[in-house]
């Protein structure tokens, strides 16, 4: 029986959040430049989001490019832009064939105009999509995002539009770039690292981890379909104990 035949349908996890890690080993494994590994990775992002659209996810957040990786050399830098934007042109149909629509987390005014302008267009040319919305985090750091949610509240307060008694998790949830997003419940990491690397660290507070050996260009549905029954063999306890779980 293939891992798809195992998934209960009525267990789903509606959020799940991927780490695609392991590009540039994948390409260095093949004496390729890092690039190479990044093009390559499009396909598991293709089927990936197929996969899930497929069984009934509603939300797919993959972490595509966060503030660090600012830092790697320009000619990679330049290249996974490039690639971002031929990659919107190309994947729209894909979207479209699946009823997916695109968002987007992270500091987007960062990104060079013309993946911008490419990102908006592929959003406004998805956005009557509903089976599932696959967000890209781009130029995304979790710090950044709750120093910058606590920039706004602070400057909230400052003016009296809101006060202190009013801040409550809920509340700062709203100022994040996930506003109107359902936390994530399952968090996949590809390449057999075990970090979190600044991703969505309010929101995967009580999230399941799953991490698996494999490099993401490797990566494809049936490993989702594999982590999503690994996560359903799992109890979810919230802070209770078994007992209380069984007895509700």
């Amino acid at each position: 029986m293939n891992f798809k035949d195992q998934i209960d349908k009525s267990r789903l996890p509606e959020h799940v959040a991927i780490i695609m890690d392991g590009n540039g080993r994948w390409a260095k494994q093949r004496g390729r430049l890092r690039t190479f590994g990044h093009s390559s990775g499009v396909k598991s992002v293709r089927e990936t989001a197929e996969g899930a659209a497929e069984i009934g996810v509603k939300y797919l957040t993959l972490y595509a490019f966060s503030t660090e990786n600012w830092k790697r050399p320009r000619s990679e830098v330049n290249a996974l832009m490039t690639l971002l934007v031929k990659t919107l042109n190309k994947e729209i149909k894909t979207l479209h064939d699946n009823n997916i629509r695109l968002l987007a987390i992270g500091d987007l005014k960062s990104l060079p105009d013309n993946t911008y302008k490419e990102l908006q267009y592929a959003i406004r040319e998805t956005a009557h999509h509903n089976k599932m919305a696959m967000v890209l985090a781009l130029s995304y750091s979790s710090r950044w995002e709750i120093v910058n949610a606590a920039k706004i509240i602070a400057e909230k307060v400052q003016k009296g539009e809101l006060s202190p008694d009013d801040i409550n998790n809920d509340l700062f949830s709203s100022y994040l770039t996930t506003a109107n997003i359902p936390d994530p419940e399952l968090l996949i990491r590809t390449s057999g690292e075990y970090r979190i690397s600044n991703f969505l660290l309010w929101q995967i507070a009580y999230a399941e981890f799953y991490f698996t050996p494999k490099l993401w260009p490797d990566f494809r549905r049936e490993d989702l379909f594999e982590a999503i029954v690994d996560f359903q063999k799992r109890e979810r306890r919230f802070g209770k104990t078994s007992e209380q779980i069984v007895s509700k």
